[in-house]
């Protein structure tokens, strides 16, 4: 029997993904501070219906009724949410965290009969790979994005070339989850590893071993990312606040 602390890696995992999911369901049902000059969380983002000047289809339509409560980012969050939350390696995190599934390596689990992923409702993680097309437009979404912060407003009402700190905090964030996204196991498969010999396949092979050269820090890009998704909306909130002051680089 290990007689290490082998509880402090999940108990770590544990009180980072919990401190997240609590901070994104609140900053979700928000519905404010989101957004502040060309600067737009990439926790509302793509922004389909708001209040901000980023919304693609203008405000809450009429439509939506008037006891269900409205958030541009209940909108679209559950789909990176669901790319993450299926991922290979979160489901090894939270297994360990979350339900002691096992606790850890060589640690005894607290049940005596194992389904694994053959039965519902975990054997629902297989969509984790049409997830990632998903995920796909999100990084051209959040690239978008970026374009659209370095350019200012004027007095006058036109725009201006410019690069802010929340610029760099939020292109920082697409690196991080094109890392993430790009190193995941699924694309390693979807750009040639469904292959018998991929070595006969020259492109392919190229676009294999670049995604797997990004999977073998996968653990590394994916608290990095998670972590900066975080970042960007406080950030952003803070300055739409006026605790923080945005600082203009160019």
């Amino acid at each position: 029997m290990r007689r290490d602390a082998w509880w402090i890696q999940p108990l770590v995992v544990f009180t980072v993904l919990l401190g997240f999911v609590v901070y994104a369901t609140w900053a979700a049902f928000q519905n404010a501070n989101y957004w502040y000059g060309p600067y737009l969380s990439p926790f509302y983002s793509p922004e389909l219906f708001g209040q901000s000047p980023h919304a693609l289809l203008g405000p809450k339509p009429s439509w939506w009724p008037g006891w269900l409560m409205f958030s541009p980012a209940l909108l679209i969050l559950p789909f990176p949410g669901l790319f993450r939350v299926t991922c290979y390696y979160y489901r090894g995190a939270y297994y360990k965290a979350f339900w002691a599934d096992p606790p850890n390596c060589a640690v005894g689990e607290p049940r005596k009969s194992y389904l694994g992923e053959r039965t519902f409702p975990l054997i629902v993680q297989n969509i984790h790979r049409y997830f990632l097309y998903v995920a796909l437009v999100f990084l051209v979404i959040l690239s978008v994005d970026v374009w659209k912060a370095l350019w200012f407003p004027t007095p006058i009402g036109g725009r201006e070339f410019g690069i802010g700190v929340g610029t760099l905090v939020l292109a920082a964030n697409v690196v991080f989850l094109s890392c993430y996204t790009l190193g995941c196991h699924s694309l390693r498969h979807m750009v040639g590893g469904f292959h018998d010999e991929l070595s006969k396949h020259r492109a392919e092979q190229v676009a294999y071993d670049c995604a797997s050269c990004l999977n073998r820090w996968h653990m590394r890009w994916a608290w990095t990312s998670l972590l900066s998704v975080a970042f960007c909306d406080v950030y952003v909130r803070m300055c739409a606040m006026g605790i923080w002051r945005d600082f203009r680089i160019l």
